[in-house]
């Protein structure tokens, strides 16, 4: 069975399993205060160009979500999002059992708007009976693959300065979004739209871990403590460190990203030549297309993806997804069963 459902089902890149080896028997401080985070969280502010911000690291995804969030909002607040946002739809509640409220806006390709976000601050109008919006939070790549554009992030962001939100980037993907041919964000871009963002690990290489980048000081004080009492830090912190700065050395992370990019775009021009719908116009390692039951079925015998919702009584949307790991022969056979059907 050849799996292509999702882009975290292989372990990690060669080059960590090599650091982590040949590191074994090292003794360090604890608790993400050792040389390898340290110097990992230098590579990491070299590479997004914001020397002046604070890099923790986190173990998953959701716990970085959940810590920064709740760092983030007063008790009253609650974080703007889209309603296909992760945090409101895959995170089983991780935001409300913190306190706070996912205020989920309609989606547009997985993307919500300055114009939504001003909108929804105005509905509030401080009526104290009501969450009031503290941050925003976006997904870059979308939950659907789908990437802003410079200007949209810029207006974003300038939408919550002029409103006072913070505005948080989830970066578990973002080494597939940046290494989009499509993308026209930076690595500097993302940090300087952004009061913080996360560089995602465990998706793009790693075996586990993401990266907490804050550059607004004031969501940075006290931030061990919200690790801490979320659970997040990792006595052998260093595990985290040391990953991170394999991915970080010569341009690793991007380079990895790109290929399972390249992976998913040939999957997605083989489907598009055999006339396959796409349920979303995705330029990233994700591709959705919809296949009739009677092509899935025939698929499924021998791929493993995953089916993302009912389109009508003989069609279903699919996501069809590469990684960092995919190889040429998994992508060559998905092809080849895509132009037999």
């Amino acid at each position: 069975m050849i799996r292509l459902n999702c882009d975290y089902l292989e372990g990690c890149h060669p080059a960590i399993l090599r650091k982590l080896t040949e590191t074994n028997m090292e003794q360090t401080v604890g608790y993400g205060m050792d040389p390898y985070c340290a110097k990992a969280a230098e590579m990491i502010k070299e590479t997004f160009s914001c020397p002046e911000a604070s890099v923790h690291f986190l173990v998953g995804g959701t716990q970085a979500n959940a810590t920064v969030i709740s760092a983030a909002l007063r008790p009253y607040e609650g974080v703007i999002c889209a309603d296909t946002g992760h945090i409101n739809v895959h995170e089983t509640g991780a935001i409300e059992a913190s306190g706070h409220k996912c205020l989920a806006l309609p989606n547009t390709d997985g993307k919500i708007t300055a114009r939504q976000v001003a909108d929804a601050v105005a509905a509030q109008d401080n009526d104290e009976h009501i969450v009031k919006p503290g941050m925003v939070y976006i997904s870059l790549s979308t939950e659907l693959g789908t990437l802003y554009t410079k200007a949209e992030l810029e207006a974003l962001h300038a939408t919550c300065q002029q409103l006072g939100l913070l505005l948080y980037i989830d970066g578990a993907r973002l080494g597939y979004a940046l290494s989009a041919p499509a993308c026209d964000l930076t690595p500097a871009d993302i940090a300087q739209y952004s009061d913080a963002f996360t560089v995602g690990g465990t998706k793009v290489g790693a075996l586990f871990g993401e990266a907490v980048v804050i550059r607004n000081a004031a969501l940075n004080r006290d931030f061990r403590y919200m690790i801490k009492q979320h659970g997040g830090m990792l006595a052998k912190g260093r595990l985290l460190g040391l990953q991170f700065v394999a991915l970080m050395e010569d341009d690793l992370y991007f380079t990895i990203a790109r290929k399972a990019v390249e992976q998913a775009l040939r999957i997605r021009e083989a489907l598009m030549n055999k006339g396959i719908p796409l349920f979303i116009d995705s330029p990233t390692n994700q591709q959705y297309p919809i296949f009739t039951k009677g092509q899935l079925a025939t698929l499924s015998q021998q791929f493993d993806i995953a089916l993302w919702e009912p389109i009508d009584a003989d069609h279903d949307a699919t996501r069809v997804c590469t990684s960092w790991a995919t190889p040429d022969a998994y992508v060559d056979a998905f092809i080849a069963a895509v132009e037999k059907l």
